[in-house]
């Protein structure tokens, strides 16, 4: 991680976990993708309700994972650093 990232995610980080996965996640992922393949691409199977729920939860794992992923990244460059 170079510390032009690290300081992003330093800032990100300092908005909390929720904030992160709901904007990252939820609006930047799973929104665009339910209006994408909801509308775009529909499957006659889904329901919108059911294709909203689908991507909507699909963008909340998301940003849970690259919250996950972002973090132990940053552990790792800080302890890093440290030594």
């Amino acid at each position: 991680m170079d510390p032009k990232e690290k300081d992003r995610w330093s800032k990100a980080r300092e908005k909390g976990m929720l904030s992160y996965v709901l904007l990252t996640g939820v609006v930047a992922y799973g929104l665009p993708m339910f209006v994408v393949m909801t509308f775009l691409f529909h499957h006659s199977r889904l329901s919108i309700a059911q294709s909203a729920a689908v991507w909507l939860s699909a963008g909340a794992l998301y940003g849970v994972v690259t919250w996950l992923v972002q973090e132990h990244r940053y552990r790792k460059a800080t302890r890093d650093n440290q030594i």
